[in-house]
């Protein structure tokens, strides 16, 4: 083990076991530019890492760093677990990585375009059509609508993963209202108070400017002249699972925090109920999901919405970020065709590959995944957070067989992917420092041009052997460094 570098302290006995590992790389192609690093965390004893580890669960648990979760009776509000050693990304992966993200990104945006507008890729053929007109996440509504610099995604979260030979390819796309990005930041102000002499001299991007990037790039999109437009985040409220992402963002982009009844739409122009009036909202970052956004378009129960808020989009008065209807771009099913969508709009092939995916609505994917279940990934096309999914190489017999019946009645919902081997990352456990699996989602903020978080979050799966690292699903997360 030792050509993988310095392995003492706290790395003793650590063995990454044939996967690629994100701190010391592989045999043939070591991670010498996290050499510096390593040495500083090798000088660390195990009692001292527990302790720091324990003293910063702690803070974010006092801070109110939480997530909610609806599955268990006797608990709400959970932290996100924290590993204290970092992942550490070289300045040449960083830079292919950010490539892929915003090449991807303009990609999304003007298949969104399209398919709400002349839908040229549909009548070429380069697409199902009914694969996105029958799709439930399509909205007719947005025909037509043609948003500030045609963004619609304005903010995307792209899961990036990396396999045993140190390729990066993308898992997933999320471009409805990906969350995760104020654990990034308090992973990072984390680190520097309980890891400052890990941090000293270390040349590592900064994170702490995403919320004036963030507030920039949404005043951007405007739909007025005005020179400071109102921006407002719009929250389901508190019992929402990312209530605490909620009240970060709105402070660090210094806008009010309202909830759907804080709103109201008079002619067709939003206004945000105020002590000294109604004032007039231009920009409204929405974590409200489509179905709840209106009651007056779509679910006539909701109580989140704000009755009329489409005629206002529509209309032009006010932007909504992201767009309604931007769900057909990052349905599973839609991210098989990603690397034809990317090739039809921008004429390049795909920075980031897809994993390899077997569309089971085809006759050829649907028969290909039964024949090899038990080898599959098979995830619903709808489902995020890691609900649904059927890992087969790790499944028993009667979760492959319920797997199989659930595929049979209902063959569009489901896609399948081999099991990539995922890289790991040191991570603190019970018996000391061992590999656990990660991904990593970077963040892309879209106005008038892209920008990428440097980094973004590192989920890491902390039970042993697991490949499933979302928070609902046990995961945890980790400060991911871009070196300078």
């Amino acid at each position: 083990m030792n050509e993988l570098g310095s392995r003492g302290g706290v790395f003793d006995g650590y063995d990454a076991d044939g996967f690629f590992c994100e701190m010391f790389g592989t045999a043939t192609d070591p991670a010498l530019y996290a050499e510096p690093i390593r040495a500083r965390l090798a000088q660390m004893n195990l009692a001292s890492l527990r302790r720091r580890a324990r003293d910063a669960e702690r803070e974010l648990y006092n801070l109110g760093i939480t997530f909610t979760v609806y599955s268990e009776s006797d608990a709400i509000d959970r932290i996100l677990p924290f590993d204290v050693i970092p992942r550490i990304i070289s300045r040449d992966d960083w830079a292919r990585i950010e490539a892929g993200v915003i090449q991807r990104v303009r990609a999304i945006n003007l298949f969104l375009a399209d398919v709400y507008g002349p839908q040229r890729i549909l009548n070429d053929g380069v697409v199902p059509r009914d694969l996105i007109l029958g799709n439930n996440q399509y909205q007719p509504l947005m025909h037509d609508v043609r948003p500030v610099h045609g963004t619609f995604a304005h903010i995307c979260g792209i899961d990036i993963v990396r396999d045993e030979r140190g390729a990066f390819m993308v898992l997933e796309d999320n471009a409805r209202t990906p969350s995760g990005v104020s654990y990034v930041i308090e992973n990072r102000h984390m680190m520097l108070r309980a890891f400052s002499d890990l941090l000293d001299n270390t040349q590592i991007r900064r994170v702490s400017d995403y919320g004036l990037r963030l507030a920039a790039s949404l005043a951007e999109t405007a739909p007025n002249a005005a020179a400071e437009p109102q921006i407002v985040l719009m929250s389901p409220g508190v019992y929402n699972s990312a209530y605490f992402e909620h009240v970060f963002l709105a402070r660090e982009m210094g806008v009010p925090l309202v909830e759907g009844r804080d709103l109201v739409v008079d002619h067709d122009i939003v206004y945000m109920k105020t002590t000294a009036g109604l004032e007039r909202v231009d920009v409204i970052y929405r974590r409200v999901s489509d179905d709840f956004i209106d009651p007056e378009a779509f679910d006539k129960t909701s109580m989140l919405g704000v009755r009329g808020l489409m005629r206002a989009y529509a209309a032009g008065n006010v932007s909504l970020v992201n767009a309604i209807g931007n769900g057909v771009a990052d349905d599973k099913a839609t991210y098989a065709y990603m690397p034809r969508i990317i090739r039809y709009y921008l004429g390049e092939d795909a920075v980031l590959p897809n994993v390899e995916t077997h569309i089971c609505r085809d006759a050829a994917g649907l028969a290909y995944t039964l024949d090899h279940l038990a080898e599959l990934v098979v995830k619903p096309v709808g489902e995020s957070g890691g609900y649904g999914i059927t890992v087969g190489p790790q499944a028993s017999a009667d979760e492959l067989a319920a797997c199989r019946d659930r595929i049979n009645e209902n063959p569009a919902n489901y896609i399948s992917q081999p099991l990539v081997r995922l890289s790991v990352c040191p991570t603190l456990t019970a018996t000391g420092v061992a590999p656990r699996h990660v991904d990593l989602r970077p963040f892309a903020v879209t106005g008038r041009d892209t920008w990428v978080l440097p980094g973004g979050l590192s989920r890491v799966a902390l039970r042993e052997g697991s490949y499933v690292v979302n928070s609902s699903q046990g995961g945890g997360s980790k400060d991911t460094w871009v070196l300078e």
